[in-house]
């Protein structure tokens, strides 16, 4: 602490001995003075006419002191910083306590009243100076003060210093605890700061906020990195977690921000759009005139949410080396040490809070398993990002499979590898060499797989989300298809909002039930189902995220889909020597065979695809473990025959010998 503060409490000391000697009471020397009033003393307080005195207040001596910033931040004159230090005396020196006590003749009450203050400077208790104690005034406004009692009398109410501002007057940098967990503070320099960044901090420093930056990722970064270029620090608020509290403590985010002379920067601001929630941004948005605040968001401002409208800024989609140098930055902050190709991380599409949260996740695996980071332990990390939203409306599969689980003919693996292809690099080709389309088109990549019931198409979308790092989510159409008219394409809707924010595969198994083609119009139902039509290619053209389909009928699909479709993939039925490697793999390492056991013979006889030699192999182990033994030629023959009865195919004596 300053030696500017404890002078400056001194001269407080000595207000209290000027005070204590202008009091002329005969029962000062009684022990139980403040536990109780005779009549006599109440006569003579009566009577004693008022013994206020003048006295001018100390300037602030050290302009650089905290005491000095606190005054010129928060617009407090040499009275109101006089007033601020009687109520700090208690909080760092115990003796004040009892001579705070000794004049409020009450022993318990061992704080300074808005009396006293006003005594202790010698100003009348009803002049003009009682309102600097109003709510309007700076120091209650600010929160440097707490006058509290409210049912008591002005004069009598108790006046404190919260903590802390007091830790801040001796020179504590710790967040508020009340808004620890919802903001974090951000201080630091940016080396080659973008165009935009710079244009921002100069309309700061000119005054335009509030401002809302309008972008999916990156929006939070521009707003600390324009702060930083023009020399403040960031106070980053999550908007969730602030709209989940009772009460907000908006009051205490703002005087945080002012006492660390950062600016707010506050998102995703969608949060804050709830009935509940405007009032809280209507708040911080009346506190923009005392510090810069800056919003983000990936929508527009609704004019509805606030009568001051902010500044609105469109930010760019960012391009892979801005992505790259959020990773470098936060896995820099995470302390990982190890070469990273953040190249091949920025495919993620991420804000840079969750490029901040996923390095974490990532590298504390790493000390976990006591190995040096890897690309699996970042896509964990990525993975961890992914909101529960979609998971409630799609089954979630991390992926188990990789390409060797395999066994497909080589023109359908070309097109599997393509769409991975294309899903990686999608950035770079429709961002940065602009081979993106107008009309509002998105960045997804959406594939069509077609082919017979078990021939691999949801395992194939399993694996190429292996490749990508990502999960696949399966659309369950009972959760989709509903009789009411409109309401399967809000469940849709609802389904492609959620995709959008997670790193993950979008998966629609049997997809002609929902993209089936478009029919004449001959009663309501089919104009119906043409709009449902109408609505589901207009939101594939706009979907940022990628999309399987697949279907056993490709003929069903309407036209128009198959146009937008950028990947086509058919799965035929696998050839003898495909099978015999499927039967191969199906029953794995693990499972005892017996001697006598042709797969060879089982794959050339029996014209099956990828899922039903699974069912074969798993009810033969089946009947194996049952007998106690391997598995046996007979047990797979008779698994196959079962197969047959469930796909209604007729099982001829000669073909199972």
């Amino acid at each position: 602490m300053s030696g500017e503060l404890w002078d400056r409490l001194r001269a407080v000391e000595q207000r209290v001995r000027v005070a204590l000697d202008a009091r002329d009471d005969p029962g000062r020397d009684d022990p139980y003075r403040g536990l109780y009033l005779t009549e006599e003393l109440v006569r003579q307080a009566l009577e004693t006419p008022s013994a206020a005195w003048s006295a001018e207040p100390v300037e602030v001596a050290e302009p650089e002191s905290r005491l000095a910033r606190l005054a010129a931040d928060f617009g407090l004159d040499a009275w109101e910083v006089e007033f601020l230090l009687i109520a700090l005396a208690p909080e760092l020196d115990a003796r004040f306590e009892r001579l705070y006590g000794y004049l409020n003749d009450d022993v318990t009450r061992r704080r300074a009243t808005a009396g006293m203050v006003l005594e202790l400077c010698g100003m009348p208790t009803a002049g003009a100076d009682r309102f600097r104690f109003a709510p309007g005034g700076p120091l209650i406004a600010g929160g440097l003060l707490e006058v509290q009692e409210p049912d008591r009398p002005l004069l009598t109410r108790t006046v404190r210093v919260p903590d802390r501002v007091v830790a801040h007057l001796i020179g504590g940098d710790a967040l508020d605890p009340a808004v620890r967990g919802l903001a974090r503070a951000v201080d630091e320099p940016v080396t080659e700061p973008a165009e935009l960044v710079k244009r921002l901090a100069t309309g700061l420093d000119a005054g335009i906020g509030p401002v809302h930056l309008r972008g999916s990722s990156g929006a939070e970064q521009h707003a600390v990195d324009a702060l930083a270029v023009s020399g403040r620090a960031a106070l980053v608020v999550d908007a969730a977690a602030l709209a989940a509290e009772a009460e907000p403590p908006v009051a205490e985010l703002v005087r945080e921000a002012r006492l660390s002379r950062s600016g707010l920067v506050l998102g995703p601001v969608e949060a804050l759009a709830g009935p509940e929630s405007t009032r809280t941004l209507r708040r911080l948005l009346d506190a923009a005139e005392r510090i810069p605040l800056l919003l983000h968001g990936s929508g527009g401002w609704d004019p509805a949410w606030a009568r001051q409208a902010p500044l609105t800024i469109a930010l760019p989609e960012p391009d892979r080396t801005a992505r790259a140098a959020q990773w470098h930055r936060a896995l820099a902050e995470a302390g990982a040490s190890d070469e990273v190709d953040a190249e091949a991380l920025s495919a993620y599409r991420l804000d840079a809070d969750q490029v901040r949260r996923a390095a974490s996740v990532a590298t504390r695996l790493a000390r976990l398993e006591g190995h040096p980071l890897t690309p699996e332990h970042l896509r964990s990390g990525v993975r961890a990002q992914n909101g529960a939203g979609l998971a409630r409306l799609a089954r979630r599969i991390t992926p188990g499979v990789n390409w060797d689980d395999l066994v497909l003919p080589e023109q359908t693996r070309r097109a599997l590898a393509e769409l991975s292809v294309r899903a990686r690099h999608r950035d770079r080709v429709l961002g940065d060499w602009r081979m993106r389309p107008g009309g509002g088109r998105g960045r997804g990549v959406v594939a069509l797989f077609a082919g017979e019931s078990g021939t691999g198409k949801t395992m194939s979308a399993e694996v190429v989300a292996a490749d990508l790092g990502m999960e696949l989510y399966v659309v369950d159409l009972s959760t989709v298809v509903d009789k009411y008219v409109g309401e399967t394409e809000k469940n849709l809707e609802r389904i492609f909002t959620e995709a959008a924010g997670v790193n993950g595969v979008l998966l629609f198994d049997e997809a002609d039930a929902i993209f089936g083609k478009r029919s004449q119009v001959k009663d309501a139902h089919d104009r119906y189902a043409n709009v449902e039509s109408a609505y589901l290619l207009q939101r594939m053209e706009s979907f940022d995220g990628i999309a399987v389909l697949t279907t056993n009928l490709r003929a069903n699909l309407d036209e128009a889909f198959t146009r937008r479709l950028d990947v086509i993939a058919d799965f035929p039925m696998p050839e003898p020597d495909q099978r015999r490697a499927l039967w191969d793999r199906t029953l794995g390492d693990a499972v005892p065979r017996a001697d006598d056991l042709d797969l060879d013979r089982c794959a050339e006889r029996f014209e099956l695809a990828g899922g039903s030699i699974r069912s074969c192999a798993v009810t033969a182990a089946y009947l194996a473990a049952e007998a106690g033994g391997e598995v046996t030629m007979n047990h797979l023959l008779n698994a196959i025959r079962q197969e047959y009865a469930k796909l209604g195919r007729l099982a001829l004596d000669a073909e199972f010998g």
